[in-house]
């Protein structure tokens, strides 16, 4: 499971031009989902996306983590993070989970997460999502869980 996590000042997902979600401050988390990931895989990464201290504090150091903060999630499928560029120009996405599987992963982590954030938006899952940010710093995290 990967997870590209970028702390933001504000963050939407818009469907053919509807706003379908939005936040305010916090971190906008793109999921992907890996082939042999399962819930086990998913509490840990959880575990450790909720306890990242990736927000300054009051003296400018980054000490603070998401619920530290109070601040905002947006979560959204993307499972191009496993793209594997090894070969040729064009990515292969066969390390990628099948989307039935992948998505009931997603939903799995969206509802872990929602009672533990002051407000989780989330896209949809295989639409075709245009993504807005104001990333804040720029400060954006890789977080896999190969390494944790």
């Amino acid at each position: 499971m990967r997870f590209c996590i970028q702390v933001v000042k504000q963050a939407s997902v818009d469907i053919d031009g509807e706003t379908v979600s939005s936040i305010g401050p916090g971190m906008l988390v793109l999921c992907g989902v890996g082939k042999d990931d399962d819930e086990a895989v998913a509490d840990k990464m959880i575990a450790k996306l909720l306890k990242l201290r990736i927000f300054s504090d009051e003296n400018g150091k980054t000490n603070l983590s998401l619920t530290d903060i109070g601040g905002e999630m947006l979560l959204v499928s993307q499972f191009t993070l496993y793209a594997d560029c090894k070969h040729g120009n064009r990515p292969s996405f066969t390390d990628s989970m099948g989307p039935q599987r992948a998505e009931e992963l997603y939903n799995y982590i969206a509802d872990t997460i929602r009672p533990q954030v002051k407000k989780l938006g989330t896209g949809v899952f295989g639409a075709d999502m245009q993504v807005s940010l104001i990333n804040d710093g720029p400060f954006t995290v890789i977080l896999d869980s190969a390494a944790i």
